[in-house]
């Protein structure tokens, strides 16, 4: 169970145009490529190496229609301003497995996510205060895996509490 280094952090906003002209013109990232998720967004990149799946994920939040970004990431409130809008925080990891034991030891629950088309599992858990924190394993450690809290037959989405 070794983390390797922090992967991305994403900002939920309503105004996602804005939001990513700030970094593109301020700060000199770039869009790049994003999965085909079903909520509005868009993953900036420094330079032009996209290996590492962007430096910030904006995620775009329609009030009109937010059950896409709610069945992915989960529904919350969005804070007036500051930190607090502030999503998660990424490391990518190694080792899925015996992150799962620690959990389960530690009674932690955690939600398990497959994301479209990058060959990347992702392990959502919550630190004492709330901050969600994503870890990203490569998918090949979960191929011919039934997920913790699901048949083997269910679909590559689960929500385990030990």
């Amino acid at each position: 169970m070794a983390l390797t280094r922090l992967a991305h952090y994403s900002i939920r906003t309503t105004d996602l145009e804005r939001s990513c002209a700030f970094y593109e013109r301020v700060l000199g990232f770039r869009r790049g490529y994003r999965p085909p998720f079903d909520f509005p967004g868009a993953w900036l990149y420094l330079g032009d190496d996209e290996r590492d799946f962007g430096t910030v994920h904006i995620i775009g939040v329609d009030p009109n229609d937010s059950a896409g970004l709610a069945s992915y990431l989960g529904d919350r409130a969005l804070p007036a301003s500051g930190t607090g809008t502030l999503d998660h925080i990424a490391f990518l990891a190694t080792g899925v497995a015996q992150m799962w034991e620690r959990l389960r030891a530690e009674g932690i629950p955690w939600r398990d996510r497959t994301v479209p088309s990058l060959g990347l599992h992702q392990v959502f858990i919550e630190d004492p205060s709330g901050v969600t924190i994503e870890l990203n394993y490569p998918a090949a450690e979960v191929a011919g895996l039934a997920l913790p809290g699901t048949s083997a037959a269910a679909k590559p989405a689960a929500e385990v509490t030990p």
